[in-house]
């Protein structure tokens, strides 16, 4: 009898699941690959960041109290994006390219220090992201990250294109002092 119970309760759950997950995740997929797009910059790692973005969602989506979905799965996905960082080894520096000639040094962006600089510079930005208040990091969500104009995040928001601007200006300046602070900005761009 109890095992009756049990397994009708178990599909009732996954059922459940399943009717959360279509209702809240799946409407926010192209987001989801657009912001990932965006923060990785290239296709195949924004999907593997999505893919796991969606597997965190659905082990979680029992916990989610439904209200803002699209600020949950950007959580997620962000700090999907943070532990994936944190994971990477270095890879080795190959003396040779594809053909067998030694590589030419001619662009300092494949140099070890650009890349180490550059991954505490990507590092400093989420955290400085991270801190800002909920208004203003929605709005540089989705204006910076999501590549929506001001009318459309004005409207997604319900506020005016001004206060858009006058949030996503603020959240901007925060960032960019968070950056000050790491010595990771200097005025024109990146140290």
């Amino acid at each position: 009898m109890l095992d009756g119970v049990s397994s009708a309760m178990t599909k009732l759950s996954k059922r459940s699941r399943k009717a959360s997950f279509d209702k809240y995740v799946v409407p926010e997929l192209e987001l989801l690959y657009r912001v990932a797009l965006a923060m990785t910059g290239k296709p195949e790692n924004a999907e593997d960041l999505v893919q796991e973005t969606l597997l965190r969602a659905f082990r979680a989506i029992e916990r989610f109290d439904g209200r803002h979905p699209r600020a949950w799965l950007l959580t997620i996905l962000r700090n999907a994006l943070a532990n994936q960082v944190r994971k990477k080894v270095p890879l080795p520096v190959s003396d040779v390219d594809e053909s067998g000639n030694p590589e030419s040094v001619s662009d300092h962006r494949d140099s070890p220090e650009f890349q180490v600089v550059d991954q505490a510079f990507d590092g400093a930005v989420a955290a400085a992201f991270e801190e800002l208040p909920g208004k203003f990091r929605e709005v540089v969500a989705l204006v910076d990250i999501s590549g929506m104009s001001y009318a459309e995040a004005a409207a997604r928001l319900g506020v005016p294109v001004g206060t858009v601007m006058s949030r996503l200006h603020r959240g901007r300046t925060r960032i960019r002092e968070g950056l000050k602070s790491e010595e990771l900005f200097v005025e024109g761009g990146q140290v």
